[in-house]
């Protein structure tokens, strides 16, 4: 069977910045081995995986190692496919999720794609010994929602966090991570992720995360809208407002590659 894939970098504006995922459409599903053997291969955080029939687009994404429950940068990835490659005539994409419906509305003026997703808001939380052990610098606050939120002091903080993989694989967060947090330099706030038992320790961007990262700040700082930086080496952009019990996060996309793959 040979399929199309398309590689896009999410939460940016440049090739080779933000976030890679993969995007595969499909015409039916296969079977969730050969899923999870196809992100393997393409070696990226995430792919994700949608196919379009009479009772909607039907939205699915894979890390190397589970299925996910919500993805910010794949989504958003399959959002650009399916308006810069299939040519996708409505302003506002729904996807059908596990999550729920799922609304990505695309700005031509701006090239921003707005992603709304469910708010989940951190409650406080006591920071399991193994992580506490795998950081190099302890956090001021330990909040919790899916993500373990860790605020700290500084954004130089944030930069200079060191992560023992050995011992942080000791524990398993399925299908969540640690968010470490603090204000922002020059911009409201900035984080990074690792996930634990992950062939990609550290996340580049992650929108998921800012499902809990808006509400926190939002309060915190008392701002509704607000500009996010993600600390990772290849750097990603948000915009971010929180609208309540749903947080809306904006990105821009670049299409890195595309081709055709064989599964047999």
């Amino acid at each position: 069977m040979e399929l199309d894939f398309f590689q896009i970098d999410s939460f940016t504006d440049r090739i080779f910045g933000g976030n890679p995922a993969c995007v595969v459409p499909l015409k039916s599903w296969l079977t969730d081995d050969v899923l999870l053997n196809i992100t393997k291969e393409n070696a990226v955080a995430e792919t994700a995986f949608f196919v379009i029939n009479d009772h909607g687009i039907h939205l699915r994404w894979f890390t190397p190692e589970i299925e996910m429950d919500l993805c910010g940068h794949a989504t958003l990835a399959a959002a650009h496919v399916l308006k810069t490659i299939f040519n996708y005539p409505e302003e506002k994409i729904v996807f059908n999720t596990i999550s729920g419906d799922l609304i990505v509305t695309f700005n031509e003026s701006d090239g921003l794609y707005w992603l709304n997703f469910p708010s989940r808001n951190p409650e406080p939380a006591s920071l399991p010994a193994t992580i506490k052990n795998a950081l190099n610098i302890q956090p001021k606050t330990t909040l919790k929602s899916r993500d373990f939120v860790l605020v700290y002091e500084s954004e130089q903080e944030i930069r200079d966090i060191k992560v023992d993989k050995q011992l942080f694989d000791q524990i398993n967060l399925d299908p969540g991570g640690v968010i470490v947090t603090a204000k922002g330099d020059n911009c409201d706030f900035v984080s990074r992720y690792f996930t634990p038992q992950a062939s990609i320790l550290e996340d580049p961007v992650t929108g998921s995360a800012h499902c809990s990262l808006i509400p926190y700040w939002s309060n915190k700082l008392n701002k509704k809208q607000m500009k996010a930086l993600q600390l990772s080496d290849r750097v990603g952009e948000l915009v971010c407002i929180d609208i309540g019990d749903r947080v809306l996060i904006g990105g821009k996309a670049k299409t890195y590659s595309r081709g055709k793959f064989c599964t047999e």
